[in-house]
């Protein structure tokens, strides 16, 4: 297959400089020319594997490009259209992502009355008759609560119901969900809102276990991410979420490009003893990158559950969330992980998990030799709180970070949730993604799908305007935290650049604000070839292609 993608502006080395129209052709999943738009080869001048450094070819000259979507197109022009690398989101869940395009979204209510109002208007999931809801933030609602079962229960005629929280670590349920899942008699239940082992018992009421309707799900979240130019993500499953067979599907659903979706590198939140416990779910679970992810060592601070040295400035006087793991377990789990050549990974957002986490990491070092961890790679998500002796042992360990800029841009600031839950001193040390960067800690982005909207451009915005001025990063850094970065932080040898020879994996994009299918027009930056920042509103994803395979095409 080759197709020749022409009049673009590319971000690329040596290419995006000063915003001069390009060409790029694909052959056979890889870029196999890259160019000047006037010296661009029609695709029967390049022989399958042949690579050309961007010399203008032997043939007739340059092919009249057709429009973009036309069906079987060999040349598509992309109309002046900015082709980046395309972003890996480093922490997503496919089937969350997928329930909540399906379900009913409530992350833009603006008080509880409205969010009642959309529950109300929404009909019984397909199977199972339960009402599915997600993305309700009390702390952004004049009412500054959380709806109570019974206001629920009148919005839904009495039917079961399962509200999540916007951090997925909390919800509200109805009675007739209550009682099909077994709530009302463990730890984390209080009138309809659960947290904990509460939460835990909801979410295994509402499971999918129907394969088929799960494809469909993991098709539908995926869809949503392509949609955004994301060609890969780190899917974080974890038992609460979905079922080991859930994962192993998932895998293969996404192995081959010619799938027309998204990558899928697999992280399985599953706490391990031994090297045979992680070898035998490596068995399981075909082609798993890791163990971890969502492995939790503390919950959110929205919900109150991430582990703080110090009470919560908002809550009960003695209030320091939850510790979910103990440093001996996280040292078992790293020692088993590594010596089984798997990377491990931690859900840690606390100081107090922080502290706890990298004592077990510690302890881990000390059996298995500190160039060991540093060789596996191994990961700490959210990591939301660190301070300076915190991140000199993330360093000293070869840890990565995976962060979500997202989390600041929505809870961030003096006046933010974080403000509210911490005091305004401890928030604003949270997500120091400045420092992370200037000690040389591997940082890679991502969204936490669908806790936050699926938007890399909005993340990447996100970085480069910190709430906290000293902890913004350049739009180049920021940009390649989550492109390159993400490859890097699963161990993959994709660098996440555009060059010739490399994966034909990118994605293509219209300036905000532009009309689908008129030509783009891109103003050249400092960092080559990058969407004005300040603009309030993203680029739109034109083209997402993955080693050459078209995941998503804007229609006009």
């Amino acid at each position: 297959m080759r197709t020749v993608y022409r009049r673009c502006v590319v971000h690329a080395p040596g290419q995006a400089a000063h915003g001069a129209l390009a060409a790029l052709a694909v052959v056979d999943g890889r870029i196999a020319w890259l160019g000047p738009d006037d010296d661009a080869p029609a695709p029967g001048d390049l022989p399958p594997g042949e690579a050309s450094s961007g010399e203008a070819s032997s043939g007739e000259g340059p092919a009249e490009a057709r429009p973009a979507g036309e069906a079987g197109d060999d040349v598509v022009d992309l109309a002046g259209a900015l082709v980046t690398p395309g972003f890996v989101d480093a922490h997503v869940h496919v089937l969350e992502t997928g329930l909540a395009v399906t379900g009913v979204d409530l992350s833009a209510a603006r008080s509880l009355g409205e969010a009642l109002e959309l529950v109300a208007r929404a009909g019984a999931d397909a199977v199972g008759g339960v009402v599915l809801a997600h993305g309700w933030d009390e702390s952004a609602w004049p009412e500054g609560r959380p709806p109570t079962a019974a206001e629920v229960e009148r919005a839904v005629g009495g039917r079961a119901a399962y509200l999540a929280r916007a951090d997925l670590h909390s919800a509200v349920v109805t009675a007739a969900l209550a009682d099909r899942a077994g709530c009302r008699d463990v730890e984390g239940w209080s009138d309809g809102y659960v947290v904990g082992a509460g939460h835990e018992r909801a979410r295994e009421a509402i499971r999918v276990g129907d394969p088929a309707r799960r494809a469909a799900l993991h098709r539908a979240g995926l869809a949503a991410f392509a949609r955004q130019g994301v060609v890969c993500v780190h899917e974080h499953s974890v038992e609460a979420l979905d079922t080991r067979e859930g994962l192993a599907a998932l895998l293969a659903m996404t192995a081959d490009p010619a799938s027309g979706l998204p990558e899928v590198i697999g992280y399985r939140g599953e706490l391990c003893e031994t090297q045979t416990d992680a070898r035998r779910l490596a068995e399981v679970i075909p082609g798993l990158a890791g163990v971890g992810g969502d492995l939790t060592v503390d919950g959110s601070l929205g919900s109150r559950t991430a582990a703080l040295r110090s009470p919560y400035a908002d809550g009960d006087r003695d209030a320091r969330g939850d510790l979910r793991l103990t440093a001996e377990q996280v040292a078992n789990h790293v020692g088993a992980v590594t010596r089984a050549g798997l990377q491990a990974a931690f859900h840690v957002i606390g100081d107090r998990a922080m502290e706890e986490v990298l004592l077990g990491f510690q302890a881990a070092g000390d059996v298995e030799g500190v160039e060991a961890l540093r060789a596996a790679t191994h990961r700490l998500e959210h990591a939301e709180m660190m301070d300076t002796p915190a991140l000199a042992r993330v360093l000293l360990l070869g840890l990565t970070v995976s962060g979500q800029p997202a989390f600041d841009a929505l809870w961030g600031g003096p006046d933010g949730m974080y403000a509210r839950r911490l005091g305004r001193v401890r928030a604003g040390n949270l997500n120091p993604f400045a420092d992370l960067v200037a000690a040389g800690v591997p940082l890679a982005f991502g969204s936490d799908s669908p806790v936050t909207a699926v938007d890399p451009w909005g993340a990447v915005r996100a970085a480069v305007h910190h709430h906290e001025p000293e902890q913004r990063l350049s739009p180049l850094v920021a940009f390649r935290a989550h492109t390159a970065a993400g490859w890097r932080a699963a161990r993959r040898a994709e660098t996440g650049e555009l060059r010739v020879g490399g994966p034909a994996t990118f994605a293509a994009w219209r300036p905000a604000g532009g009309v689908a299918g008129e030509p783009s027009v891109w103003v050249p930056d400092p960092d080559g070839a990058l969407p004005d920042l300040t603009e309030p509103t993203s680029p739109a994803c034109v083209l997402a292609v993955r080693n050459g395979v078209v995941l998503h095409r804007e229609t006009a």
